[in-house]
């Protein structure tokens, strides 16, 4: 879905604000959603819901302004990575791990966030989980004026790698705005120098997701064309928050 290009902008006090004011209600509906993955409720049930949320709230669907995908959600299931079209058949069950990626425009402006969650996982699955929460707090901790993207890429790379897990090498975090896709790209491992990745300006705006799996990084896209999934079928997870750059330090906009 990324189609940015260009440089990082800074945003306006004003935006920023807006964004503030569009990514609580985001927050407040993944807050819904959350507690409604349960099992026995299907990707669609979570989709509906998503979507007459967004509407009370006086927002629209971010993923509906994309090209080609139709649905307000990306429900993913396990090995599902990201993308993943929520259909009626897919009925959560014990042991699923389920993620949702929901993203709102308010007042012309983009959130974009995403949670994952083990339906009566065991300890092993919740500490897998776990790894993805604290990686992604240590990559918000980055996103300061003088910062650089690498700085996040690393925070990502060390927390998941440190715990014996791979980071996802081919979909990427995005800034955001007036556009749900913006630049810069935000790996979640790193190459290349740190000087050559951009420095994080006041202001900026940032969709930070962190993407890592069980097994290997090598992914694929299901007969769907859309959902796309670890190759080798082992677990992966996906957590993700809006943060602005501010002069106090960052300000997660999508919490919930």
């Amino acid at each position: 879905m990324f189609k940015g290009d260009g440089s990082l902008k800074p945003k306006s006090p004003e935006s920023i604000e807006m964004m503030r004011q569009g990514g609580k209600k985001l927050g407040q509906v993944k807050s819904v959603l959350r507690q409604a993955v349960k099992i026995g409720v299907s990707a669609e049930e979570i989709e509906q819901l998503a979507r007459g949320l967004i509407r009370e709230k006086g927002g629209t669907p971010s993923f509906m302004a994309v090209p080609g995908y139709s649905w307000a959600t990306c429900v993913n299931v396990n090995e599902g990575l990201v993308h993943g079209i929520p259909k009626k058949e897919i009925v959560f069950k014990k042991g699923d791990v389920v993620s949702v990626d929901v993203g709102m425009q308010y007042e012309g402006f983009h959130t974009d966030t995403s949670f994952t969650l083990g339906l009566e996982t065991d300890s092993s699955m919740n500490k897998f989980l776990q790894v993805g929460k604290n990686a992604l707090r240590q990559a918000i901790d980055q996103i300061r004026a003088g910062k650089r993207i690498y700085d996040i890429s690393f925070a990502i790379e060390r927390t998941i790698k440190g715990a014996g897990l791979t980071p996802v090498r081919d979909l990427v975090g995005h800034g955001i705005g007036r556009h749900l896709h913006e630049s810069p790209q935000i790996p979640c491992f790193t190459t290349g120098a740190r000087g050559q990745t951009e420095e994080i300006p006041e202001g900026a705006t940032l969709a930070v997701e962190v993407m890592y799996a069980q097994g290997s990084h090598k992914v694929e896209v299901a007969p769907d064309g859309w959902t796309i999934a670890m190759r080798d079928g082992k677990i992966s997870a996906l957590f993700e928050e809006t943060v602005a750059a501010l002069a106090s330090g960052p300000l997660v906009l999508t919490e919930g």
